[in-house]
């Protein structure tokens, strides 16, 4: 198992010692940090919906999209060159596992909306990935929160593309599907609409500490 590079042996990580600039996802402060019908996991399990997208970087382009004052588009050296910032938090999984104390590092979603301007109507987002039109929505105040970010490193590797890579949503206060995989696109609107696992039976919201698991 130790040969695995992202197994964790010994008691999990914990927010004790990191950088002062490192933002401290609150659940990892919790006493008890497994919600309710989770299990731990050393490991870090792979799931996907469709296949693994090839993206090649010199083509890769991130949007912001409709609600908003200034519809924006990056590319790869472009996203990179942003402020970057690093976030520990825990990563549960609707099948029922977590993973504690993982250290993302990438850009916060609230600096990205903050040039594209957010247009007073919006109310939610739907996030667009590489995989075959795969989208998942939630409440715009998700990706304001301070430990939300576009993740391009985990655990201080590059993010695979098994895991999401190049570039992947955290959103460290839902279940891990809203933390959607090869990101390309954020579209703010007005009305909430489901995703993919959501038009399957998937909760709209996904909070994992009152089990919003399914509808």
């Amino acid at each position: 198992m130790q040969e695995d590079p992202k197994y964790q042996p010994g008691e999990p990580p914990v927010p004790v010692g990191l950088s002062a600039d490192v933002v401290i996802s609150p659940d990892t402060l919790r006493a008890d940090r497994i919600p309710p019908g989770q299990v731990r996991t050393r490991k870090w399990p792979v799931l996907h919906a469709t296949t693994v997208p090839q993206i090649d970087l010199a083509e890769w382009t991130l949007t912001i999209t409709g609600l908003v004052e200034h519809p924006l588009r990056w590319s790869w050296d472009e996203f990179r060159a942003f402020p970057r910032v690093q976030v520990f938090a825990d990563f549960h999984c609707v099948t029922r596992w977590s993973r504690l104390g993982n250290l993302w590092e990438g850009v916060l979603v609230s600096d990205l909306l903050r040039h594209a301007g957010i247009d007073p109507r919006a109310k939610f987002a739907i996030v667009g990935g590489a995989d075959a039109g795969w989208t998942t929505n939630l409440p715009i105040e998700y990706l304001l929160s301070p430990d939300t970010l576009l993740a391009d490193t985990h655990d201080g590797s590059p993010l695979d593309a098994d895991h999401g890579g190049p570039v992947r949503l955290i959103v460290p206060r839902l279940y891990a599907w809203k933390s959607a995989k090869w990101v390309t696109n954020l579209h703010l609107v007005e009305s909430d609409s489901p995703g993919y696992w959501e038009q399957l039976g998937y909760h709209s919201h996904g909070d994992p500490w009152t089990e919003e698991r399914y509808e």
